[in-house]
C-alpha cells in the first residue's frame, strides 16, 4: 500500500503524526468505446457547442452554469481567490456518540497508520474511541479541499471516513407512505420471516457474480473456447394477490433452503396460495439454484 497523504491528528493538546492510506478499491468491470470492426478505440475531441471547432486544453475554463441558464465563466485567477485549505491536521471537533453518525452521509474510507514517533498517542486516542464507544468528528483538508470526516475503529486500526455535507442528503420527496397499509397478520408473517432467515453478516458469502462472469467470457475468447450464454432468471408474471400467504411461501422456502421441516399451512392459507403468483425465493437460495445450473 502507498500513503496518499501525511499529517497529524489533532486532538487538544495532543498530536498524532499519521499516514493515510485508501481502504477500498474500486472493482467495477469497465468497458471501452471501441470499433467494432477492428477493435480500434473510440477518441473524443473538444468541440465547442457554439462555432464548432476544436477547442485546445489550454483554452478550455470552468463554467458554473446558474439556475436559469447563464453560464458563468471563471478562469484560473478566480480560482486562486477561493478560500483552499492545504492544512496537514486532522483536527477534531468532538466526540460524538456512533448512533448519531447516519451511515448515509458516510463517502469513502481511508486507513491511518502512526508514524513510529506517533505510535503511543495513537493507541491512546484508539483505546479512547473504543472504549467510549463514541466517534471523533473532524474536520481534514484532502485535494485542497476541506472535509468533513469521522475517526472510529476497526480491526485495532483507525479509519477515516469522509462525509458528504448534510445538505446534500436528499429529503424522500415522492409522498407519505401509509404505515396502516399491513395488516396485523402480515406484519406477523412478517416478522416470522425476518426470524427465519436472521444471521451474522459474513462478508464471504457474498461476491461479485457479474464481475466473474465477464472475466470468465474474456477468457474464453482470449483461449478460443467457445462462449455460453449465462442462463437469465424467470421474470415472475404478475402481482402477488395475497401478501400473508406470500409471506407464509417465503418462510417455507427459507426453511427448505437451510434443510428444515416447514410448518404445515392452515388449509384457508393453502387455497389463498394457490391464487398467489409465484414469488422470487430468497437471495441465498436463489445464488445456490444459479451456482448448482451454472
Amino acid at each position: 500500500m502507498r500513503a496518499i497523504w501525511k499529517g497529524a491528528v489533532s486532538f487538544g493538546l495532543v498530536s498524532v503524526p499519521v499516514k493515510l492510506y485508501s481502504a477500498t478499491e474500486n472493482k467495477d468491470i469497465s468497458f471501452r468505446q471501441v470499433h467494432a470492426r477492428d477493435g480500434g478505440r473510440i477518441k473524443y475531441q473538444r468541440i465547442c457547442s457554439l462555432d464548432g471547432e476544436e477547442v485546445a486544453f489550454a483554452d478550455i475554463a470552468k463554467g458554473y452554469e446558474t439556475e436559469d441558464g447563464e453560464m458563468v465563466i471563471l478562469d484560473d485567477s478566480d480560482m486562486a481567490e477561493l478560500p483552499a485549505a492545504s492544512s496537514r491536521e486532522i483536527s477534531v471537533e468532538k466526540f460524538v456518540p456512533s448512533d448519531q453518525i447516519d451511515p448515509m452521509l458516510f463517502e469513502k474510507s481511508y486507513y491511518l497508520e502512526p508514524e513510529k514517533t506517533g505510535a503511543k498517542p495513537y493507541a491512546l486516542l484508539r483505546a479512547a474511541l473504543e472504549q467510549a464507544d463514541r466517534m471523533a468528528l473532524v474536520t481534514v483538508s484532502l485535494r485542497n479541499r476541506m472535509s468533513l470526516a469521522v475517526l472510529r475503529v476497526r480491526d485495532d486500526v483507525i479509519v477515516l471516513q469522509t462525509m458528504m455535507w448534510p445538505d446534500e442528503i436528499r429529503n424522500p420527496d415522492f409522498g407519505a407512505i401509509d404505515v396502516d397499509d399491513a395488516k396485523p397478520a402480515e406484519v406477523k408473517m412478517a416478522n416470522m420471516l425476518v426470524e427465519t432467515l436472521a444471521g451474522d453478516f459474513d462478508p464471504g458469502e457474498f461476491e461479485d457474480d457479474y464481475r466473474e462472469a465477464v472475466e470468465a467470457l474474456v477468457a474464453a475468447k482470449i483461449s478460443g473456447g467457445e462462449v455460453k450464454a449465462a442462463p437469465t432468471a424467470r421474470k415472475s408474471s404478475g402481482e402477488v394477490v395475497d401478501l400473508l400467504a406470500a409471506l407464509q411461501r417465503s418462510v417455507d422456502a427459507a426453511k427448505t433452503a437451510r434443510g428444515e421441516t416447514p410448518a404445515p399451512s392452515a388449509p384457508k392459507a393453502k387455497k389463498t396460495a394457490k391464487k398467489a403468483s409465484a414469488t422470487s425465493a430468497p437471495r441465498k437460495a436463489a445464488k445456490k439454484t444459479a451456482k448448482k445450473a451454472s
